[in-house]
């Protein structure tokens, strides 16, 4: 299902793309995990933020999978900040402004 929110037509993670630490092929694994919720928010709208989360969370785990690529590339904190900001554009997104982000991101680690 294509994603017909403004979500989609965000450029996720483009911090990253300055950066030539990170290859392409890296930044487009990540472009398209945000992606992943957004679809899943227009096929059936989370009834709550916990709902939500869960969303995040397993959007975030991705992410995690992609760990060790990444490690090999750059710090954490950077891709940790591009992740955090492409969330906070899905949730504005969808009118979940008041989610927590740091609960978005709990499997990503503090």
């Amino acid at each position: 299902m294509p994603v017909t929110n403004t979500a989609a037509e965000h450029v996720h993670l483009e911090g990253m793309e300055d950066d030539p630490a990170f290859p392409d092929h890296l930044i487009g694994k990540g472009r398209s995990i945000p992606l992943a919720p957004c679809e899943r928010i227009e096929a059936d709208r989370p009834p709550d933020l916990s709902a939500l989360y869960l969303l995040t969370n397993a959007a975030t785990a991705e992410f995690n999978a992609l760990q060790k690529e990444f490690w090999a590339m750059n710090s954490d904190t950077v891709i940790r900040e591009s992740i955090a900001v492409a969330f906070m554009h899905v949730m504005n997104a969808y009118g979940c402004a008041d989610a927590d982000l740091e609960e978005a991101l709990a499997p990503r680690g503090r």
